[in-house]
């Protein structure tokens, strides 16, 4: 009997051993028995997934037993969803309606959010409050220096969107005063832009889509969002597959996986084909070796590469802007995507064969002079931006250095730059192999 105790110990230390690896089970923190508590109160049944910390992931949902393609990973009831529906059975509700002009939904999310994390002990949706995060890595939330250090289209559309946010606090600003009665404190102290920045964070990191009918007492945007405790503890993978939707009979929103899970290991959803530009800007974090990931070519960069002297640029200019080849020019993991290719094979064209541009939009080969100058082009503006990375690098190292305090969001612009600089590479390798064989 000892002996069989003895193999069952090491079994279990096997086991333990094991979970260690993968993750690190939270669910015995009080935070997370509060929200397990909070949930099951709202119908919502145990599943086979718990909190864990993962090396990789940060925070995540562990699955503690094989899952299969076609499993149901979790099934969350309506109730434990937060929606506009939610806030407008609050008391911000009467408010909303009243108000003129209407509202937006996102704005009616995030005001609830703000409110509710200043009711604090009071708020009935506490145990959810105390497991999001309280800050952000979103370019969004980041200070001026390492904004600047992003790749220029994404440096644009973060400063853009700074820019939205920023107006749509200001011109909420009257609203949040209408609902003084509701409080004992200045509403200005409650509704300030850094809570409205981590409510907005909030709802643009972590929401599902969800569609409500269209209600006059909101603005005309459109009303998609909803909150799902626990459920979103998913991180994402680009490499999963899963099914996601509202399912009528059961009132509850439900993912199906199309992926297998081992035990112990991360379970992963699929947030949609975005390359890493894109979970930077709206997400705040980077996926390694992305496969939808690539590198931009910008129109100035590509200009770079041909001479002003050319008597029918301006033409060839106007050509590609007509039929929309000026932008989404990129290197993938596979080399110089088509477009790229197909740009640049028209502002390579000769005098004596720009009247064959047709042929060239569509893919024909005009001359092997017009090839040959295409994939020399391609592969000059792909070791300009592998400088370019490299010197960014460069940058990034000199400025952890001196600015401790942007470590974190400099570490992400980092791995930004890495994975532009292996996917440059990749392209280069390709470009030589190409350049070779056509020897």
């Amino acid at each position: 009997m000892k002996k069989s105790r003895g193999r069952t110990g090491r079994k279990r230390r096997r086991k333990h051993l094991q979970s260690s690896v993968d993750g690190v089970n939270c669910s015995h923190k009080l935070e997370y028995i509060k929200l397990q508590k909070w949930l099951k109160d709202r119908g919502f049944e145990d599943s086979s997934l718990r909190p864990a910390e993962f090396r990789e992931t940060g925070r995540g949902l562990m699955a503690t037993k094989a899952l299969q393609a076609g499993d149901l990973i979790i099934s969350l009831p309506e109730k434990c969803l937060l929606t506009t529906s939610t806030v407008l059975r609050s008391c911000l509700g009467g408010y909303i309606m009243k108000w003129k002009p209407p509202v937006s939904p996102l704005m009616a999310l995030c005001t609830f959010l703000m409110a509710e994390k200043h009711a604090g002990e009071k708020s009935l949706w506490k145990p959810y409050l105390d497991v999001l995060p309280q800050t952000y890595t979103c370019p969004v939330c980041w200070e001026q220096d390492a904004v600047n250090l992003l790749p220029e289209p994404l440096r644009k559309k973060a400063q853009e969107q700074r820019r939205i946010i920023h107006e749509l606090y200001l011109s909420s600003k009257a609203f949040f005063s209408s609902l003084q009665p509701l409080f004992a404190e200045n509403t200005g102290t409650i509704f300030t832009y850094s809570a409205f920045q981590w409510a907005w964070c909030t709802v643009n990191t972590r929401t599902i889509y969800l569609k409500h009918p269209q209600r006059e007492c909101f603005s005309l945007e459109p009303d998609v969002y909803a909150l799902a405790p626990y459920l979103d503890l998913l991180n994402h993978s680009p490499n999963v597959q899963v099914k996601a939707a509202f399912n009528e009979q059961t009132r509850s929103y439900e993912i199906w996986t199309n992926s297998q899970c081992r035990k112990y290991g991360e379970v992963f959803i699929c947030y949609g084909p975005h390359d890493n530009q894109r979970l930077l800007l709206e997400y705040g974090f980077v996926a390694l070796d992305n496969p939808h990931s690539s590198v931009c070519v910008s129109p100035d960069t590509l200009l770079k590469y041909f001479s002003p002297l050319d008597k029918q640029r301006k033409a060839k200019l106007s050509i590609l802007k007509d039929h929309d080849f000026l932008e989404n020019l990129t290197f993938g993991w596979d080399g110089p995507s088509w477009r790229l290719l197909t740009a640049l094979k028209v502002l390579s064209l000769g005098a004596d064969e720009f009247a064959c541009w047709r042929r060239t939009l569509l893919g024909d080969v005009i001359s092997t002079r017009n090839e040959e100058h295409t994939w020399d082009v391609a592969t000059r503006i792909c070791h300009f931006l592998i400088e370019e990375t490299q010197h960014a690098l460069l940058q990034i190292s000199q400025l952890k250095r001196s600015k401790e305090n942007l470590n974190n969001h400099v570490a992400l612009v980092e791995m930004l730059h890495l994975d532009d600089l292996k996917i440059l590479q990749k392209s280069a390798e390709i470009l030589c192999k190409l350049e070779h064989g056509n020897k």
